[in-house]
């Protein structure tokens, strides 16, 4: 009886460990990509190697994520790096977005980088992005080296004191120091991805 259960529980797990085997993870290779934005341009991830690159999974009806773009979080930090030597994509998993809703949003913003136009979740999914915002730092060697939330501030009611773990981890990896918090948990409204 023990065997069967054994073996009955071998079965239920394998097929998880298997998704979890493709999923993003700290210390391994970002599963690789290639998504229109929301001007049609195609970017793969690996034309990006040797740069760090930050994906941010977005969307705009999301209130965390209008409490972030209205406060000017994500521009601000962008703002704070090199752009010779790091790339901004967001990637916007939600299934009922379309590239001019994107384009839009974008205009309104007054941000540069692309949204990348993922409706299908295959993207969102591989990289395990649970919210918006969920945050993802990939080294130039193309290995992940932060998963998590933007920052310290997940109501937003900080005054000061706020870490930034985006920049906390791009800083590190451009001095060439590991990151000193590698995952956090990330904080938002859930990705509405294709049910």
């Amino acid at each position: 009886m023990k065997s069967l259960f054994t073996a009955v529980a071998l079965a239920v797990m394998l097929p998880v460990v298997a998704f979890a085997a493709d999923t993003a993870q700290v210390g391994k290779p970002a599963p690789a990509f290639t998504l229109k934005d929301e001007s049609g341009k195609e970017h793969s991830l690996s034309q990006y190697k040797g740069k760090v690159v930050v994906l941010e999974w977005t969307n705009p009806g999301c209130p965390f994520v209008q409490r972030h773009y209205t406060a000017g979080t994500m521009q601000k930090t962008l703002t704070g790096f090199d752009a010779n030597k790091v790339v901004w994509l967001a990637v916007d998993s939600t299934a009922a977005n379309t590239p001019d809703k994107s384009a839009a949003w974008k205009k309104e913003k007054g941000f540069a980088y692309p949204v990348l136009q993922d409706p299908s979740g295959t993207v969102g999914k591989s990289y395990a992005a649970k919210t918006t915002p969920h945050m993802y730092v990939i080294d130039e060697q193309g290995v992940v080296r932060y998963a998590g939330a933007i920052d310290d501030d997940p109501r937003g009611n900080k005054k000061t004191g706020i870490t930034n773990h985006v920049k906390t981890a791009v800083d590190a990896l451009l001095s060439g120091k590991p990151v000193p918090a590698s995952t956090t948990e990330p904080y938002g409204c859930s990705v509405k991805y294709k049910s």
